[in-house]
This record gives structure tokens, C-alpha cells and sequence, in this order.
């Protein structure tokens, strides 16, 4: 155990993991929790955030785990009380929750705009809702949204206008928070990610392969071109967006607010 977050109280939500392995919010949850922090791990799906806070737990620190969906503000309400009503402060949010839909504006249905701008951008709205009161009576706290490359830059051959969209929301939330409580002891900084190697990437690489006629090498074709992509040769995993989390959630990036930190191994670099 390190201790740049000693005493600390963090929420992460998405402290879970869409499936087996190391997604964003698991490992951000682990690596605060290696740092001191109590870490409130916060997800749709309980047993996955359980899963996280045992991790924490047998590793010496400590956590609790809390199921909700933070798109809905009662349960984003209910979230934060529970977190104070057990350790009386919030010193650190890091909003990890997101979904991507396929498509262009005319082929999009509305639905599934509605569900993309839902789950990415209104959840961090209402975190910020019930979270900020509470830094701000403490004189202080660190917040972190991850946003992704895709607010930047759109890659060539693939329509995710809602996935873009709502991200590009998410750094303009991020930087209008970051001005209003900037006097207030508050620094609300954003991560944009860039090819990510996570379980989330899995899922999405087995569906699609499941119909091809040769399952494992449809699967290890799409992971080879994501890597081939990075300037690296490889994706980053989730411990990269967890360190830059901690940077951020930390007294290193004490005069840091307002900022889009790329975590892309140098993909935007490129035309």
C-alpha cells in the first residue's frame, strides 16, 4: 500500500467489470484503494462490484460496494447519502460508466441516441448533481470523468455519431465545472482513452466473430488490428486510465483543472 490517497474517500462508478478481467473502473477501484483511499465501488451490477471490493479487501484496504443506476437521479440521490452515512465525506469521484451505439444520424434510432446520451453523459450530470454540494461544504475534492479519443477525433470508416456526440458533451461538462468550482477547492479534470484493451473490448470482439466460420481467427484478427493502430504496436489496458485516474485524483495534479488528458499511446497523433 502507497498512500497518495491516505484517508481518502473515493466514489468510482463503473467500479465493476462488463466481464471476466481488468476494465477502467475495476482497475481505477484497486489502484485508489492501493493508495489509501476508502473506495465506495459503485455499479448497475452489484455482483460485479462486489467482485471489485473483495479484490480491495483481501488486498488489505478497504471498500463497500453499492448497486445503482446512475441514470436515475433517486439512485444517484440514495448513492451519495450512503457514502457520507458511512465514512462523512467524498473526497474523489471518477465517473467511469459508458455505452456506444452504431451508426449515423439517419440510421440511428432515436432510442438508442437517448440511451447513449443517457448512460454517458446524463449520469455524470447527476453525480455532479449530488456530489459537488458535498466538496464543496469540505472545501475541496478531485473529480474525474472519462470522456475518449472519439470526442476528438473521428476514425475513418466508422459511424458512432452518438458515441462522439456524447462524449464531446462529457469535456464540455468537464470544463464547465472545472471554471465554476475552480475557486471553490474543487478540479474537475476528463481522461480520453484511447484503444483500450478492457473486457468490454472482448465482448465486443467475440460478437464480432460469432458468426464467422473461423471463431478464433475472426477474433484475434480484430484485436490485431486494434493494436496495429497504436503507434505502440499495442492497446493500453485498463491500469493506464487507472494511473492517469490517480494522477488526477491526487495532490500531483494540484494546480491541474479543466484538462482532457489523452491516455492514447500517441493514436491521435497520427492523421
Amino acid at each position: 500500500m502507497a498512500d497518495r490517497l491516505k484517508d481518502r474517500v473515493a466514489i468510482v462508478v463503473g467500479a465493476g467489470s462488463s466481464g471476466p478481467g481488468w476494465g477502467n473502473g475495476k482497475c481505477t477501484a484497486v489502484t485508489f484503494a492501493r493508495e489509501g483511499a476508502k473506495v465506495f465501488c459503485v455499479d448497475r451490477n452489484l455482483a460485479a462490484a462486489r467482485e471489485t471490493a473483495d479484490i480491495i479487501a483481501k488486498e488489505g484496504g478497504t471498500a463497500v460496494a453499492h448497486g445503482a443506476d446512475v441514470t436515475s437521479d433517486s439512485q444517484v440521490e440514495a448513492m451519495v447519502e450512503a457514502c457520507r452515512q458511512r465514512w462523512d465525506r467524498i473526497d474523489v469521484l471518477d465517473n467511469n460508466v459508458g455505452i456506444g451505439s452504431t451508426g449515423g444520424p439517419v440510421e440511428l434510432a432515436e432510442k438508442d441516441w437517448d440511451l447513449t446520451f443517457d448512460v454517458n453523459v446524463k449520469s455524470f450530470f447527476l453525480t455532479l448533481k449530488h456530489v459537488l454540494p458535498v466538496m464543496e461544504a469540505q472545501g475541496r475534492g478531485a473529480i474525474i470523468n472519462v470522456s475518449s479519443i472519439a470526442s476528438i477525433r473521428v476514425p475513418k470508416g466508422i459511424s458512432y455519431v452518438a458515441y462522439n456526440a456524447s462524449k464531446g458533451a462529457v469535456n464540455a461538462l468537464t470544463q464547465a465545472v472545472a471554471s465554476q468550482y475552480a475557486d471553490k477547492g474543487i478540479r474537475c479534470n476528463a481522461i480520453l482513452p484511447g484503444l483500450m484493451h478492457t473486457p468490454m473490448i472482448d465482448f465486443l470482439a467475440e460478437q464480432y466473430a460469432k458468426n464467422e466460420r473461423d471463431h478464433n481467427a475472426a477474433y484475434d484478427k480484430m484485436i490485431a488490428i486494434r493494436n496495429k493502430a497504436s503507434p505502440t504496436g499495442k492497446m493500453g489496458t485498463g491500469w493506464d486510465t487507472a494511473n492517469a485516474a490517480l494522477f488526477l485524483a491526487s495532490d500531483d495534479s494540484a494546480y491541474v483543472n479543466g484538462h482532457l488528458l489523452v491516455v492514447d499511446g500517441g493514436i491521435t497523433l497520427r492523421a
